[in-house]
């Protein structure tokens, strides 16, 4: 039996890893089971989750932001894989403890693994755990993978959707709404993710999470547009070969592997029908409109606290735009602002966890300055 805990059982990841659970428990019942939940404000869905899994009540947890509480949920000794859908900065902690306790981490929360790489990787060696990732891109190059040696990889491949402004220029951006960034056209996702997909913020953090996942130097990971969303990465061999990962946008195929891995689920989730796919298509990001993905490059290569710096910003800025206190365009310049120094990054080395937090609270703290420069000079324009 493989005991799982899901830590932001309540949002999308979460909710849908209790479908693919659910469903598995239907076809092979007692092969998996749910021992540990944790969520957000959303107490009334957590109860009803612990009562249809059978979760006691100490291990349904409330308030994502007790740091304390999800690491000791992460690193319960009848846990065998702990699935971190926590959204932000909030979950590095359960990362750590998952992987220090020698866990299987299907990570979904990118921002810990990007904030703490240096921490991440320290845990892993120390525990032993493993991380299969949850991302849809980053599920497909682990599975891509597999069709060759470390030494044979030229490059990897992330695809974006281009979300809802593919197409636009930067001046077209200019008064774009809230409830424009946040209607995807393709992936049903929360709301923070969303509006990182319409930044290409969210494929920034994705190369930086694919160094890290990968072991892989910048230069060998690109990215394309393909607005069909169906490939959702690609590796690059040495002799000139592609392996692409293909399905139909449903993120129960990759938590389902990364719940069972390294085997797949007898169920399938979005199946092709090849005789009605039609065209896929791919091209180049416009960095000239979505600033946001250059910004993830220069903080990845500069490493240290770069990445912290430039994830914590980004967290502040995204609240920014939704409360409707800076517009669209600029979240980038916040992110680029502090990234920079002209507000004053915090880009040293990252030694431990508390080299991770000090660099995300003087992000977090510079970036707030930077948002009421731009809300009380340009106003609620969003």
């Amino acid at each position: 039996m493989t005991r799982v805990a899901v830590l932001g059982s309540t949002g999308s990841i979460g909710t849908q890893a209790l479908d693919v659970i659910r469903r598995h428990h239907a076809r092979h019942p007692g092969e998996w089971e749910v021992v540990a939940l944790a969520a957000g404000r959303n107490t009334e869905l957590l109860a009803a989750q612990a009562a249809e899994f059978g979760v006691a009540p100490a291990r349904a947890r409330s308030g994502l932001d007790d740091a304390g509480a999800l690491a000791e949920l992460a690193a319960l000794d009848d846990v065998d894989v702990v699935l971190n859908a926590v959204v932000g900065f909030a979950g590095l902690p359960a990362t750590i403890a998952a992987l220090e306790a020698g866990k299987r981490l299907a990570l979904a929360n990118k921002e810990s693994l990007i904030a703490g790489g240096p921490v991440v990787r320290a845990a892993r060696q120390r525990g032993g755990g493993e991380i299969v990732p949850v991302d849809s891109e980053h599920s497909a190059l682990y599975q891509a993978l597999r069709g060759g040696t470390r030494d044979e990889v030229a490059r990897l491949v992330l695809t974006a959707s281009g979300g809802p402004f593919r197409g636009r220029t930067r001046d077209e951006l200019a008064l774009v709404t809230v409830e424009d960034a946040l209607k995807h056209p393709t992936w049903n996702m929360g709301a923070k993710i969303t509006i990182d997909s319409s930044t290409l913020m969210n494929k920034g953090l994705e190369v930086i999470e694919a160094h890290e996942l990968f072991d892989v130097d910048y230069d060998q990971v690109g990215v394309v547009v393909h607005p069909q969303s169906v490939v959702h990465g690609m590796v690059e061999f040495c002799d000139g070969a592609v392996i692409a990962q293909l399905s139909m946008p449903d993120m129960r195929l990759p938590i389902g592997l990364a719940l069972g891995a390294p085997e797949r689920l007898d169920e399938p989730f979005g199946p092709i029908d090849w005789t009605a796919l039609g065209s896929l298509t791919f091209e180049p990001p416009d960095l000239d409109a979505f600033p946001c993905l250059g910004l993830a490059y220069s903080a990845g290569r500069a490493g240290g606290g770069a990445p912290a710096v430039l994830s914590g910003a980004n967290e502040v800025a995204v609240e920014a735009f939704l409360e409707r206190r800076i517009p669209w365009l600029a979240i980038a310049d916040v992110n680029g602002g502090v990234l920079s120094g002209e507000n004053g990054g915090a880009t040293g080395n990252v030694r431990d966890v508390d080299d991770v937090l000090e660099a995300d609270r003087v992000a977090r703290e510079r970036a707030r300055t930077a948002v009421l420069r731009l809300s009380s000079r340009t106003g609620a324009r969003t």
